[in-house]
């Protein structure tokens, strides 16, 4: 991770921004040697680094600011039927430019039906219904980046 023993190798900083630049990821993370380097856009983040009773470093603590949400979207976000994402990358709601979507607020859905893909790293991975039910919120625009855990899709069981 480092040059010469002490200062933070800058190449590989950008080769790892250059990376976050062709893939559309937000951050990006490596660990070589105990030694940890992360490398984020897009995103409001402060880090701190602290440093352990022995002189080494701890782990850097992540600060991102909350997202404002109205109340009604915070609701929906917390809804037994909220399906989050699995990964970070960009959802699109069909499967293919100009193709109906998956699914739209009001489709009965059954288990285990794609109702999005999540493209990550080149790679299209299907969403499916965790269960049955009606779709009652759609929380994402197609072509949006999402991120780990995002609210994507509530569904309402029957």
């Amino acid at each position: 991770m480092t040059n010469d023993g002490g200062t933070l190798d800058k190449d590989l900083i950008r080769e790892l921004a250059a990376l976050l630049e062709e893939t559309g990821l937000t951050e990006i993370e490596i660990e070589v040697e105990g030694r940890r380097i992360r490398v984020a856009r897009g995103v409001n983040l402060t880090t701190t680094l602290t440093t352990t009773s022995n002189g080494g470093a701890a782990e850097p603590r992540d600060h991102r600011e909350p997202k404002q949400r109205g109340s009604q979207a915070e609701d929906v976000a917390v809804h037994p039927g909220t399906v989050t994402s699995p990964m970070v990358g960009t959802a699109y709601r069909s499967p293919e430019p100009g193709a109906p979507p998956f699914v739209e607020v009001g489709t009965r859905v059954a288990a285990g039906q794609t109702l999005l893909i999540i493209e990550a790293m080149k790679t299209m991975n299907q969403i499916p219904s965790p269960k049955a039910g009606t779709v009652i919120a759609i929380l994402i625009e197609d072509g949006q980046p999402v991120e780990y855990g995002e609210p994507l899709v509530v569904i309402e069981q029957h």
